[in-house]
């Protein structure tokens, strides 16, 4: 059984900054991509960032570029997510998501964090 544990969200004023992070566990997790994604309110859900565990290569939406930064620590099995500059528009619930290796899309899914972004 694979486990995703997200932490790290809150309340925050804009401008301000938030760390995420997701532990993963399990006897048979094997992952390639690790993603970021989110839902606000009434709104779809839609991917901030993604990360390869192998390469650390990285991928992000446009409206987070240069403010957000997703990390990993592969002997922790941990991804983080640095979001700087918050704005309003960012409050959402972080969902850390993993895809396993031959998987097409993510097939597992953390609990989810709440960010607010006052203004």
């Amino acid at each position: 059984q694979v486990q995703l544990v997200e932490s790290g969200g809150g309340l925050v004023q804009a401008g301000g900054s938030l760390r995420l992070s997701c532990a993963a566990s399990g006897r048979a997790f094997n992952s390639d991509v690790m993603g970021w994604l989110r839902q606000a309110p009434g709104k779809e859900r839609e991917s901030v960032a993604s990360i390869w565990w192998s390469t650390g290569s990285t991928s992000y939406r446009d409206s987070v570029k240069g403010r957000f930064t997703i990390s990993r620590d592969n002997a922790k099995n941990t991804v983080y997510l640095q979001m700087n500059s918050l704005k309003p528009e960012d409050t959402a619930v972080y969902y850390c998501a993993a895809r396993t290796v031959g998987s097409l899309k993510y097939n597992y899914w953390g609990q989810g964090t709440q960010v607010t972004v006052s203004s």
